[in-house]
């Protein structure tokens, strides 16, 4: 388990008759994997499953997943999974999480519910859901559950108040309160204020802006400058998103619409979402305004494009715009309007695509060079004024990195929580809350799940270490044969190098080393293989880190013949 603030808990004990118990196994103390487990008399609801994912030095992964140890035994106490909206941090695990009990009922609002079964699909698996909506309130396995609206940068996103004997918790998911929603959904308010009034023991509240004073900008604070950046560009736009963002999608239609420009949808989990959108009439698509790529040329320049790709992902439409490997290819007049902010982990990633695109003729339009993209997620003066109407017992920040978990507990704090009623937690640290009184009852173990094309949990924090040397300083072999009587070197030794320094003549120095090593080892009674291995290889990186500087991967062979 990684280190977190409570570094001496050990495991916690029996939850008490009648309480509630709260593990996160993933999405506090990170942006992603969301996922916390709920515990009351025997049974486990599951809010949000979501998945992370993986930054530069996690080469090869392609998701991070939540550690389902806790649960793997418990999963038929499973109750239900809650999903508080339809963002990939928030659902994209639930797939994995079926394949081991293919039959947890899985709750949240319709739209979420048609995201999360089309995913499902994809993996051939038939998902039992339950839809859900704002106002509604219902008992599942003990958990007396009500559903709140609230804004973000998705359609129909819930909040949720979870009612048992040990008290009330208020989860909001992610959440902002833009007074001017294009959906017209505003965050319910009222109801947070009814609850604080009903009394409400601890409040789990979206970190993620934190730490940024005032208040998140309205979504339609961004139209000014799509419509100046679309309406100035004499050939195509490419327009990159988050594929759910249907908020940001229908602005771009609605102003490629006014300019007389088709739109048409790049990368297969845009099209989906999109096509998912339109029918359940979240999305407004006038008639003829969006065409099949197929179509593309008839239109020549006339169009906007709407692509995956905005965080940088390698297989994502705009990174293979950006490498020349996609049917589609940016050139000299062409604009590309990044509409979204930097996920932490992805700005390499981000700037070495921007740097592509520019260096093909492309003007690239961001966050830091117009108001392109608003977050999603509530500031500081929004979490003041929810502090302020929930009046809570107790606080734990949730998604966020620690440094938004930190502001997001001060604020907390300065609207009048104690300080010893608020929790930073991280990922595993376990929450009791009996008969309205909380605390910090221990922790469990919680680790990375990686994802890695067919494997699910077979790469460690090992073999990440191995990828990184063999991509950052090499791979250097050693093969030498012995004598098996006498000990004596017969060939060799034979040295390859990959990514390190693949001039044979550069090792004409280091052989005289591992066979002088060797031959004293021999003579020392040192005749096993294993040893005289581990001498070839100590002798070598001794060499190399002298002499280079470096750290490669050595695999040094001995064979007895």
């Amino acid at each position: 388990m990684s280190s977190h603030p409570h570094p001496n808990l050990g495991t916690p004990s029996r939850l008490a008759a009648g309480g509630l118990r709260i593990v996160a196994l993933g999405g506090i103390s990170e942006i992603g994997r969301n996922m916390t487990v709920f515990e009351h008399e025997g049974k486990l609801l599951i809010v949000d499953c979501g998945v992370l994912f993986p930054e530069d030095n996690q080469p090869g992964i392609d998701l991070i997943l939540p550690d389902f140890s806790y649960i793997r035994d418990r999963l038929d106490d499973v109750v239900a999974i809650f999903l508080t909206h339809g963002h990939e941090d928030h659902i994209g695990a639930v797939p994995y999480l079926l394949k081991e009990r293919v039959d947890i009922p899985i709750y949240g609002s319709p739209l979420t519910i048609a995201l999360i079964t089309a995913k499902c699909k994809e993996k051939r698996i038939g998902p039992i859901t339950h839809e859900v909506r704002e106002g509604q309130r219902l008992t599942v396995g003990g958990f007396d559950l009500e559903f709140i609206a609230v804004n973000h940068s998705i359609p129909d996103a819930l909040a949720v108040a979870i009612r048992t004997k040990a008290g009330l918790v208020l989860a909001t998911g992610d959440f902002k309160m833009d007074q001017l929603p294009l959906d017209g959904r505003t965050t319910d308010l009222a109801t947070f204020a009814r609850l604080g009034n009903e009394g409400v023991d601890i409040f789990l509240a979206d970190s993620t802006n934190a730490d940024i004073p005032g208040f998140t900008p309205s979504e339609r604070e961004i139209m000014p400058a799509l419509n100046r950046v679309i309406a100035s560009t004499k050939k195509r736009v490419v327009v990159a998103s988050f594929s759910s963002h249907v908020h940001r999608v229908q602005q771009v239609i609605d102003v490629a619409y006014e300019h007389g420009r088709k739109v048409v949808f790049i990368g297969r989990s845009m099209v989906r979402n999109m096509k998912i959108a339109e029918d359940m009439g979240y999305l407004t698509v006038p008639p003829g305004a969006v065409i099949d790529i197929k179509q593309l040329e008839d239109y020549g320049d006339n169009v906007v494009l709407i692509s995956t790709g905005s965080q940088g992902e390698p297989m994502a439409a705009l990174s293979r715009m950006a490498n020349g490997d996609h049917q589609i290819r940016v050139g000299e007049g062409d604009t590309v309007i990044l509409a979204s902010s930097l996920i932490p982990g992805n700005e390499n990633s981000v700037y070495r695509i921007i740097n592509e695109l520019t260096r093909q003729g492309a003007q690239v339009v961001h966050k830091a060079n117009a108001f392109v993209h608003v977050s999603g997620h509530a500031a500081a003066g929004e979490l003041l004024y929810c502090y302020n109407i929930v009046k809570p017992k107790y606080a734990m920040p949730i998604h966020g990195e620690w440094r938004h978990l930190k502001a997001n507990a001060e604020l907390a704090i300065a609207s009048g929580v104690p300080r010893k009623n608020t929790f930073i937690a991280e990922n595993g640290i376990v929450v009791d809350l009996i008969n309205h009184e909380a605390e910090i009852a221990g922790a469990i173990p919680v680790g990375f799940v990686y994802v890695d094309g067919q494997s699910i949990g077979d790469i460690t924090e090992d073999s990440l270490k191995d990828r990184r040397i063999l991509g950052e300083e090499g791979f250097i072999s050693v093969i030498v044969v012995i004598d098996s009587q006498s000990g004596k070197i017969v060939a060799g030794p034979d040295i390859h190098a990959r990514g390190f320094n693949e001039d044979v003549a550069l090792f004409d120095e280091v052989r005289g080393d591992i066979e002088k090593a060797l031959t004293r080892a021999v003579a020392d009674g040192n005749n096993g293989t294993h040893q005289l291995t581990q001498v070839v290889r100590r002798t070598i990186g001794s060499w190399v880190g002298q002499k280079h500087r470096r750290r490669p991967m050595i695999i040094p062979v001995v064979i007895e013949v």
